[in-house]
Protein backbone atom coordinates (compact mmCIF):
# COMPACT_ATOMS: atom_id res chain seq x y z
CA UNK A 1 0.00 0.00 0.00
CA UNK A 2 2.88 2.35 0.72
CA UNK A 3 4.23 1.81 -2.79
CA UNK A 4 0.86 2.72 -4.24
CA UNK A 5 0.67 5.94 -2.21
CA UNK A 6 4.14 6.96 -3.43
CA UNK A 7 2.55 7.75 -6.78
CA UNK A 8 0.91 10.73 -5.13
CA UNK A 9 -2.13 11.51 -3.02
CA UNK A 10 -5.59 10.68 -4.31
CA UNK A 11 -7.55 13.62 -5.78
CA UNK A 12 -9.74 13.98 -2.71
CA UNK A 13 -6.69 14.23 -0.43
CA UNK A 14 -5.04 16.80 -2.66
CA UNK A 15 -8.31 18.76 -2.75
CA UNK A 16 -8.50 18.70 1.06
CA UNK A 17 -4.89 19.92 1.24
CA UNK A 18 -5.59 22.79 -1.16
CA UNK A 19 -8.77 23.76 0.72
CA UNK A 20 -7.08 23.84 4.13
CA UNK A 21 -5.77 27.07 5.64
CA UNK A 22 -1.99 27.22 5.45
CA UNK A 23 1.04 28.29 3.48
CA UNK A 24 2.61 25.27 1.77
CA UNK A 25 2.42 25.32 -2.07
CA UNK A 26 1.10 22.24 -3.84
CA UNK A 27 4.41 21.19 -5.44
CA UNK A 28 6.18 21.28 -2.07
CA UNK A 29 3.26 19.35 -0.62
CA UNK A 30 3.67 16.65 -3.25
CA UNK A 31 7.36 16.35 -2.36
CA UNK A 32 6.44 16.08 1.32
CA UNK A 33 3.89 13.38 0.52
CA UNK A 34 6.45 11.38 -1.45
CA UNK A 35 8.89 11.59 1.46
CA UNK A 36 6.20 10.58 3.94
CA UNK A 37 5.11 7.61 1.82
CA UNK A 38 8.72 6.41 1.56
CA UNK A 39 9.45 6.89 5.25
CA UNK A 40 6.21 5.21 6.32
CA UNK A 41 7.53 1.96 4.86
CA UNK A 42 9.88 1.79 7.88
CA UNK A 43 6.81 1.04 10.00
CA UNK A 44 7.45 3.95 12.36
CA UNK A 45 5.41 7.09 13.13
CA UNK A 46 5.74 10.24 11.03
CA UNK A 47 6.03 13.50 12.98
CA UNK A 48 5.73 17.15 12.06
CA UNK A 49 6.64 20.18 14.13
CA UNK A 50 4.34 23.10 13.35
CA UNK A 51 0.72 22.06 12.81
CA UNK A 52 -0.97 25.44 12.31
CA UNK A 53 -4.38 24.50 10.80
CA UNK A 54 -3.41 21.07 9.50
CA UNK A 55 -2.70 21.67 5.82
CA UNK A 56 0.47 19.56 5.66
CA UNK A 57 -0.85 17.19 8.33
CA UNK A 58 -3.35 15.93 5.76
CA UNK A 59 -0.53 14.64 3.58
CA UNK A 60 1.39 13.01 6.41
CA UNK A 61 -1.79 11.42 7.75
CA UNK A 62 -2.81 9.98 4.39
CA UNK A 63 0.66 8.49 3.83
CA UNK A 64 0.58 7.12 7.37
CA UNK A 65 -2.88 5.62 6.85
CA UNK A 66 -1.76 3.84 3.68
CA UNK A 67 1.17 2.23 5.53
CA UNK A 68 -0.66 1.44 8.76
CA UNK A 69 1.36 3.83 10.91
CA UNK A 70 0.46 7.01 12.81
CA UNK A 71 1.07 10.67 12.03
CA UNK A 72 2.03 12.88 14.97
CA UNK A 73 1.88 16.67 14.92
CA UNK A 74 3.33 19.05 17.52
CA UNK A 75 2.17 22.62 18.10
CA UNK A 76 1.16 24.89 20.97
CA UNK A 77 -1.48 26.36 18.60
CA UNK A 78 -0.84 29.94 19.75
CA UNK A 79 0.85 30.87 16.47
CA UNK A 80 4.47 31.59 15.63
CA UNK A 81 6.03 35.05 15.66
CA UNK A 82 5.03 36.07 12.14
CA UNK A 83 1.39 35.07 12.80
CA UNK A 84 0.82 37.44 15.72
CA UNK A 85 -1.29 40.64 15.39
CA UNK A 86 0.44 43.27 13.30
CA UNK A 87 2.60 40.77 11.43
CA UNK A 88 2.38 39.68 7.79
CA UNK A 89 0.83 36.25 8.31
CA UNK A 90 -1.70 37.16 11.00
CA UNK A 91 -5.19 35.76 10.45
CA UNK A 92 -7.80 37.27 12.80
CA UNK A 93 -10.22 34.40 12.10
CA UNK A 94 -8.08 32.07 14.24
CA UNK A 95 -8.02 34.33 17.30
CA UNK A 96 -9.96 33.04 20.31
CA UNK A 97 -12.21 36.03 21.20
CA UNK A 98 -12.56 34.89 24.81
CA UNK A 99 -8.83 34.96 25.62
CA UNK A 100 -7.67 37.31 22.86
CA UNK A 101 -4.92 34.98 21.65
CA UNK A 102 -4.48 32.83 18.60
CA UNK A 103 -5.86 29.30 18.82
CA UNK A 104 -5.49 27.22 15.68
CA UNK A 105 -6.49 23.95 17.36
CA UNK A 106 -10.21 24.17 16.44
CA UNK A 107 -9.35 24.94 12.80
CA UNK A 108 -6.91 22.03 12.77
CA UNK A 109 -9.55 19.63 14.08
CA UNK A 110 -12.02 20.79 11.45
CA UNK A 111 -9.39 20.26 8.75
CA UNK A 112 -8.82 16.65 9.79
CA UNK A 113 -12.53 16.00 10.15
CA UNK A 114 -13.27 17.26 6.65
CA UNK A 115 -10.48 15.10 5.24
CA UNK A 116 -11.65 12.00 7.12
CA UNK A 117 -8.26 11.58 8.78
CA UNK A 118 -8.93 12.14 12.49
CA UNK A 119 -8.26 8.50 13.41
CA UNK A 120 -4.80 8.54 11.85
CA UNK A 121 -3.35 11.55 13.68
CA UNK A 122 -2.20 12.14 17.25
CA UNK A 123 -2.08 15.85 18.05
CA UNK A 124 0.57 16.73 20.63
CA UNK A 125 -0.41 20.12 22.03
CA UNK A 126 2.54 21.81 23.66
CA UNK A 127 5.87 23.48 22.98
CA UNK A 128 8.16 21.43 20.79
CA UNK A 129 11.19 21.15 23.15
CA UNK A 130 8.97 20.06 26.05
CA UNK A 131 7.24 17.39 23.96
CA UNK A 132 10.54 16.19 22.51
CA UNK A 133 12.01 15.87 25.99
CA UNK A 134 9.39 13.26 26.93
CA UNK A 135 9.31 11.45 23.59
CA UNK A 136 11.22 8.18 23.70
CA UNK A 137 10.64 6.38 20.41
CA UNK A 138 12.20 6.34 16.96
CA UNK A 139 10.48 8.09 14.05
CA UNK A 140 10.44 7.30 10.35
CA UNK A 141 10.16 10.97 9.43
CA UNK A 142 10.55 14.30 11.19
CA UNK A 143 9.20 17.36 9.34
CA UNK A 144 10.39 20.66 10.83
CA UNK A 145 8.08 23.55 9.97
CA UNK A 146 7.69 25.42 13.24
CA UNK A 147 8.90 28.80 14.45
CA UNK A 148 11.48 30.50 12.23
CA UNK A 149 13.68 32.15 14.81
CA UNK A 150 17.07 30.59 15.49
CA UNK A 151 15.91 29.69 18.99
CA UNK A 152 12.87 27.79 17.78
CA UNK A 153 14.41 26.17 14.70
CA UNK A 154 17.44 25.03 16.68
CA UNK A 155 15.20 23.75 19.46
CA UNK A 156 13.13 21.75 16.99
CA UNK A 157 16.24 20.28 15.36
CA UNK A 158 17.97 19.44 18.64
CA UNK A 159 14.78 18.00 20.12
CA UNK A 160 13.58 15.87 17.24
CA UNK A 161 16.44 15.05 14.85
CA UNK A 162 17.93 12.55 17.34
CA UNK A 163 14.72 10.50 17.04
CA UNK A 164 15.02 9.98 13.26
CA UNK A 165 15.62 6.25 12.78
CA UNK A 166 18.49 4.91 10.64
CA UNK A 167 17.37 5.32 7.03
CA UNK A 168 14.59 7.67 8.14
CA UNK A 169 13.98 11.13 6.71
CA UNK A 170 14.46 14.64 8.09
CA UNK A 171 12.43 17.20 6.14
CA UNK A 172 12.94 20.94 6.62
CA UNK A 173 10.63 23.61 5.21
CA UNK A 174 11.38 27.24 4.31
CA UNK A 175 15.08 26.71 3.59
CA UNK A 176 16.26 29.87 1.82
CA UNK A 177 20.00 30.09 1.07
CA UNK A 178 19.52 33.72 -0.03
CA UNK A 179 18.48 36.02 2.86
CA UNK A 180 16.49 38.10 0.37
CA UNK A 181 14.07 35.19 -0.04
CA UNK A 182 13.27 34.54 3.61
CA UNK A 183 14.47 33.93 7.15
CA UNK A 184 17.71 32.06 7.62
CA UNK A 185 17.02 29.89 10.68
CA UNK A 186 15.72 26.86 8.71
CA UNK A 187 18.67 27.21 6.33
CA UNK A 188 21.08 27.18 9.26
CA UNK A 189 19.68 23.95 10.72
CA UNK A 190 19.75 22.44 7.21
CA UNK A 191 23.43 23.30 6.94
CA UNK A 192 24.03 21.99 10.44
CA UNK A 193 22.40 18.66 9.56
CA UNK A 194 24.58 18.27 6.46
CA UNK A 195 27.74 19.25 8.33
CA UNK A 196 27.01 16.71 11.06
CA UNK A 197 27.70 13.79 8.75
CA UNK A 198 24.55 12.17 10.10
CA UNK A 199 22.31 13.24 7.19
CA UNK A 200 22.60 13.29 3.40
CA UNK A 201 20.38 15.35 1.15
CA UNK A 202 17.88 13.36 -0.91
CA UNK A 203 15.87 16.03 -2.71
CA UNK A 204 15.27 19.76 -3.08
CA UNK A 205 11.86 21.17 -4.04
CA UNK A 206 11.99 24.96 -3.82
CA UNK A 207 12.25 25.62 -0.06
CA UNK A 208 11.62 21.99 0.99
CA UNK A 209 14.68 19.85 1.76
CA UNK A 210 14.58 16.09 2.33
CA UNK A 211 17.54 14.45 4.10
CA UNK A 212 18.15 10.82 5.03
CA UNK A 213 19.83 9.63 8.20
CA UNK A 214 23.06 7.95 7.11
CA UNK A 215 25.02 8.15 10.37
CA UNK A 216 24.71 8.73 14.08
CA UNK A 217 24.26 11.97 15.99
CA UNK A 218 23.04 15.38 14.84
Amino acid sequence: MAAESAAGPKPEILAAFEAAKGFMPVHEGLALYAAAAEAAALGLPLLEVGTYCGRSTILLADAARAAGVTALTVDHHRGSEEQQPGWEYHDPTVVDPEVGRMDTLPAFRRTLHRAGLEEHVVALVGRSPQVAAVWGGKLGLVFIDGGHTDEHASGDYEGWAPHVAPGGLLVIHDVFPDPADGGQAPYRIHQRALASGAFAEVSVTDSLRVLRRTGTGI
